[in-house]
Order: C-alpha cells, then structure tokens, then sequence
C-alpha cells in the first residue's frame, strides 16, 4: 500500500482557505464536509487514502473517488470540484419555474378553480396543473412524492 495519496493534491493558499471556511460554515452539507476534509488530509505527502478513511470512518473507495475528482477537475470553480456529477437516467421534464407555479397553485384553495372539493388531492392537483397548462402531463403519484422529497406540503391535506 502506497505511503501516500494515488492522486497527489497540492493544495495553493487559497484553496487550502477556501476548504477550511467551508467545513467551518453551520450551513455546509455534511457531504461537501467529509470531501473537503478528504482533499485537505489528501494535500501534500501526509496521509495515505486508507489513513484517511479510517480517520473519517468512511470507505477507502470514498477518498479515491474525492481525491481524483479534485485533481482532474482542477480547471473548475472550487465549490464544483466538490459536487455530485449529473446522475444516469432520463433528464427532468417540468422546469423549476413549473415546478413554482404547481406549488403555487397547491397553495390556493380548489373550490377557488371550480373544484367540489377543500383540499387538494394529488390526483385533483395533477390534474389542475395540466387543465391550466402548467405542464403536459403530470402523474399523481410523482406530484405527491416531489411534495415530499422537497418537504414543500404547502397544504397538509395533499394527499393520494
């Protein structure tokens, strides 16, 4: 096993501060820490990868994947050398301003649309959402878990 990182970062004075106040900021995600501090034990000839994971308690892989992306993104901003890639699969289809305008719209009363009803249903919700143009399509079931996985519940009667 080799005494040092496999991808050598060499850290400039501004970089190096850069990581620090990012890893000292309360608002930073844990998971922008934990690569930050991957690349500053990385900086230099200190720690060996398996070193620095058994130091974060994180997998050896973790390092090898933080650091490399470090050194080969070394042409992009700081703050984006520390963030996911993209993921596979197929791109979003409602942009963020429809996104707005649906969450919007959940936050208006249904009976204010002609709807019999005092809270929105994902399925009515959907359905609005396309009656107005807002979107082409929009399944129920997508609506309701894009509610829940951005904690937006702007009525908590939303429901299947």
């Amino acid at each position: 096993m080799p005494a040092h990182p496999r991808y050598r970062i060499n850290l400039l004075a501004n970089e190096r501060e850069f990581l620090e106040k990012l890893i000292a900021a309360h608002g930073t995600a844990q998971q922008i820490v934990r690569r930050a501090r991957i690349v500053l034990l990385a900086n230099g000839e200190g720690w060996s990868n398996q070193a620095i994971a058994e130091e974060l308690k994180i997998h050896k892989a973790d390092v090898t994947i933080w650091t490399r992306r470090w050194v080969e993104c070394g042409h992009a901003p700081l703050a984006q050398r520390l963030r996911d890639r993209p993921r596979a699969g197929r791109p979003g289809t409602i942009s963020a301003d429809q996104w707005c305008r649906i969450f919007a719209l959940a936050c208006e009363s249904p009976q204010d649309h002609g709807r019999p009803i005092t809270h929105w249903s994902s399925r009515e919700l959907s359905a609005e959402a396309i009656g107005q143009g807002i979107v082409e399509s929009l399944s129920a079931g997508h609506l309701r878990k894009t509610l829940k996985k951005r904690h937006c519940n702007p009525i908590a009667a939303v429901t299947g």
